[in-house]
């Protein structure tokens, strides 16, 4: 059985904004990140994070699955759908608030 995708994440410090792994540099939109099917390069580039907690860049990077799904990524569990979206209390708020967000995360 193959290992499921992943995709690295953390918040960024300097305003909490969720944001994604992408080639070394962190991008703000779950579509964009960059997409781990090697668990050995999955692992690289967590260690690779570490560099940006010590420059305060990030805090908290962890590595989650995800599913391709008609030409999207989606988070397998809840917690990164959420994430994703933005804040849960007002929908005119973060990620959700802009038309490009695909609500049916």
């Amino acid at each position: 059985m193959s290992k499921p995708d992943q995709v690295l994440t953390a918040n960024r410090l300097r305003d909490g904004e969720v944001v994604y792994w992408k080639a070394g540099s962190w991008v703000e939109h779950l579509e964009e990140a960059e997409v781990f099917s090697d668990g050995t390069a999955a692992t690289a580039a967590l260690k690779a994070a570490d560099k940006a907690i010590q420059d305060r860049i990030v805090v908290n990077p962890y590595l989650f699955e995800v599913r391709r799904e008609a030409h999207a990524l989606r988070p397998v569990k809840e917690r990164e759908v959420i994430r994703a979206a933005g804040p849960t209390v007002r929908p005119d708020l973060g990620k959700q608030s802009s038309e490009a967000f695909d609500v049916s995360l």
